[in-house]
């Protein structure tokens, strides 16, 4: 494995990310983010854009799990639905990619199977990472190869609906170690240090944090909602 990627072991990812309807929507303020979160001792980077990735890796020396969100009318996947955004992303050599990897059908009805074998041929020592929202694809991801099973979207799909990573102490990250043998990257509503901690002790890779840390905007909105 990578040794730049080997460096996130035990250690904290801080998720990088404005769209283009929040304030911070700034190629170089995301440059700057990621220097701040590798000051507070971050040990990678996960960022949308490869605009955005190009910033970022000026200013800091850590791996990046790369992605680009794109709607497309034919399908409700949009974290690196296509190859097209895999083509881009390898403009710029995020040293892993993340792409969807729930049972939804992507755009122009391609399956995840095809994408990935469509991805392994072209670019077969390219490091993948599956973002999940079920235990179920995220055994049919590590049996298909990704190098990195992701509970990005756990409560975020009609087949997770309602259900969040946290609830029953971790039950889906708990049941996802279980059944799966290649590494496990906790992602999703992970917004307390208490939570990283714990996600950690239970044997994952490494740990996501987005919002909680890079949306001001939502962490402004937490105290005051707290005065309502």
């Amino acid at each position: 494995m990578n040794k730049s990627v080997e460096s996130i072991k035990g250690k904290l990812v801080v998720s990088c990310q404005a769209l283009p309807d929040e304030p911070l929507h700034s190629s170089y303020i995301m440059g700057r983010m990621a220097a701040a979160a590798k000051e507070g001792g971050a040990a990678g980077i996960r960022a949308n854009t490869t605009e955005d990735i190009a910033e970022i890796q000026k200013n800091v020396d850590l791996p990046i799990i790369g992605i680009i969100k794109r709607e497309y009318p034919d399908s409700k996947v949009y974290i690196t639905p296509t190859m097209k955004e895999i083509d881009e992303l390898m403009e710029v050599a995020p040293e892993i990619i993340a792409l969807d990897a729930t049972s939804r059908v992507r755009p122009q009805g391609l399956t995840l199977d095809e994408l990935y074998k469509k991805i392994r041929e072209k670019y077969p020592d390219q490091l993948l990472m599956a973002d999940c929202s079920t235990v179920e694809e995220a055994v049919h991801a590590d049996e298909l190869g990704f190098d990195f099973i992701g509970t990005t979207l756990v409560g975020y799909t009609e087949q997770s609906t309602g259900m969040l990573i946290e609830e029953n102490d971790f039950a889906v990250i708990r049941e996802i170690l279980q059944k799966v043998s290649n590494r496990v990257i906790a992602e999703g509503n992970i917004n307390t240090p208490q939570k990283v901690r714990h996600v950690m002790d239970l044997g994952v890779f490494s740990v996501v944090v987005g919002s909680a840390i890079t949306r001001p905007q939502l962490i402004t909105r937490s105290f005051t909602e707290a005065l309502v």
